[in-house]
């Protein structure tokens, strides 16, 4: 079964990596999206793929690189959009 949700992500985040730990587990685990910072110093995750691989994803996003300190994740599910790919995204 395939899931899609968006993730917004609080705490240390900038600067520590967080996108490319991101995007390397997401490739490992078959999941497609993208990962971007947000101007007020989140970053936003949207993922998709097997049930199983996004929540594995949640679960590594809710950890982050060994720099990061998570504060606060926010899960919203969202419509499937059959991306591609996952990308690094650069606002």
């Amino acid at each position: 079964m395939k899931k899609s949700v968006r993730l917004y992500i609080d705490g240390t985040v900038q600067g520590v990596f967080f996108r490319a730990f991101v995007k390397e587990n997401a490739e490992r685990h078959n999941v497609k999206g993208f990962v971007r910072n947000l101007e007020d110093g989140r970053a936003e995750v949207f993922l998709e793929g097997d049930n199983k691989d996004v929540n594995k994803m949640i679960e590594l996003c809710k950890k982050g690189p060994k720099h990061s300190q998570i504060r606060k994740v926010e899960v919203k599910s969202e419509t499937f959009q059959d991306f591609k790919v996952f990308k690094i995204l650069h606002v």
